[in-house]
């Protein structure tokens, strides 16, 4: 079972802020790499080992020295480590992360079906693992009982989850300018959809998941489309999280704009949603799975600017989305170890959602956080899994 909410890590390290309130455009982008130039001095000038932290637990994790080997549990924590420039040190990974370049040379520790093999982590004598929310504390103990040290996070609902997510895993594993760098570029394109969608009117947006589910609000789903000028109308009932809802709900919800991947696409022509305006309007948007689904730098950078594209498509070919190298030459350093494009796959993640009876005929799934995954797995399993790309 995927775990409940967590309290937040009690210990991460300084953080890339936000841009200042009342920045705009390049102003506005300007003022995010000048906090990540700042985060990225603090933190690298105390990047150094020992190093103790809380986790999501309430543990006290000590890292003695730079962890040389290191396995992560979910493909978040993964792409993370490929974006901050510590593939080198990742020695396992989940399936859902082979997507990476090169993690398919990595022991995948993927259990049948869904989650991991406590086995398989062990047998990769990592120096750390990374345990996403949706990793059991169960699971999480038992690599303890091991002998293995172990860091478990607590969920991502915002963006500001995902920059403070990536900072500590930066200090974690030594990689501080690395994490410093991946979110300045983070804000630089954050700001950038924001400040371009300032003065549109807001789409009316649904993510269908399948199976009934959807994401609602207080998710790092929702949090993307409200960044790249939409409003989940989950949000309009009150739906948190990721939902389970009946038929009538979406019709009554009447979406204007929907939002989909390769496996959730099918949803376009049935009922319920061949009949909401989003449908019958043609107003729909494709977003590869990983950039919805991964609570990572690169993932909110792709997502936020597909979502633009797709919901305010004249504001976005005005907006001056930077890239990877843009943003770090504005922050006057070099060129991080983490390349500008990895290839990506769309390919499935990992879910097994926790839920409860909500309002609105709605069942709700706990939110995965850290290592977001799509809840309607859990429901569907392998025949959703055998979906391919349209």
């Amino acid at each position: 079972m995927l775990a409940g909410a967590v309290p937040a890590v009690g210990a991460a390290a300084a953080t890339a802020g936000p841009a200042h309130a009342g920045a705009t455009g390049a102003d506005a982008a300007a003022t995010a790499g000048d906090d990540a130039v700042a985060a990225s001095r603090t933190t690298q000038a105390d990047c150094g080992f020992p190093y103790s932290a809380t986790d999501a637990t309430g543990t006290d994790v000590t890292i003695e020295e730079r962890p040389e080997r290191i396995t992560t549990l979910n493909p978040s924590a993964a792409q993370t480590m490929w974006e901050i420039g510590g593939e080198d040190q990742v020695v396992g990974v989940s399936q859902f992360a082979l997507y990476l370049e090169g993690a398919d040379s990595r022991t995948n520790v993927s259990a049948s079906g869904f989650g991991v093999s406590v086995e398989k982590v062990v047998g990769t004598n990592p120096d750390l693992v990374l345990a996403p929310n949706a990793s059991s504390r169960e699971t999480v103990q038992a690599l303890r009982d091991a002998g293995v040290t172990v860091f478990h996070f607590s969920g991502a609902t915002t963006i500001e989850d995902v920059r403070e997510k990536t900072t500590l895993i930066g200090r974690l594993t030594g990689n501080c300018e690395g994490a410093a760098e991946a979110n300045a570029w983070m804000d630089a394109n954050v700001e950038t959809a924001r400040e371009a969608t300032a003065d549109a009117e807001d789409r009316r947006v649904l993510y269908p998941l399948g199976g009934g589910y959807i994401a609602g609000s207080e998710t790092f789903i929702s949090a993307m489309i409200d960044t790249a000028g939409g409003a989940n109308v989950a949000a309009e009932r009150d739906l948190t999280g990721y939902p389970q809802i009946n038929d009538e709900v979406v019709l009554e919800l009447a979406p204007d704009y929907l939002v989909v991947t390769g496996y959730s696409s099918y949803l376009l022509g049935e009922e319920p949603y061949a009949s909401t305006p989003a449908v019958q309007n043609n107003n729909t948007v494709r977003v590869n799975r990983n950039w919805m689904n991964q609570p990572a730098p690169r993932s909110v950078v792709m997502g936020v600017r597909t979502l633009t594209e797709g919901f305010h498509p004249e504001a976005a070919a005005e907006a001056d989305f930077q890239t990877r190298e843009e943003a770090v030459a504005a922050m006057g350093t070099e060129t991080p170890t983490a390349t500008e494009s990895q290839p990506i796959t769309d390919t499935a993640t990992e879910t097994t959602p926790e839920t409860r009876t909500t309002s609105a005929g709605a069942t709700a799934a706990s939110g995965p956080g850290f290592g977001v995954a799509l809840a309607v797995l859990a429901v569907l399993g392998s025949a959703l899994l055998a979906r391919r790309e349209r």
